[in-house]
């Protein structure tokens, strides 16, 4: 089984959490994959809002 890197882990929460203001145990009680829309969703918006290509977080 490979697992998640916890840094990442820790990067999506920070994300999340700087944008949403939600709780680390909030977040941390999402299931992975919809912590991942999450993200996705807020680098939408603040693409749209910059009028700039930015890269989410997700992306390598």
């Amino acid at each position: 089984m490979i697992s998640y890197p916890l840094g990442k882990i820790y990067e999506e929460v920070a994300f999340i959490a700087y944008h949403f203001h939600w709780s680390f145990e909030e977040i941390m009680n999402m299931e992975h994959r919809d912590r991942q829309n999450w993200v996705k969703e807020i680098s939408s918006i603040n693409k749209q809002l910059s009028g700039e290509k930015q890269r989410s977080i997700l992306e390598v």
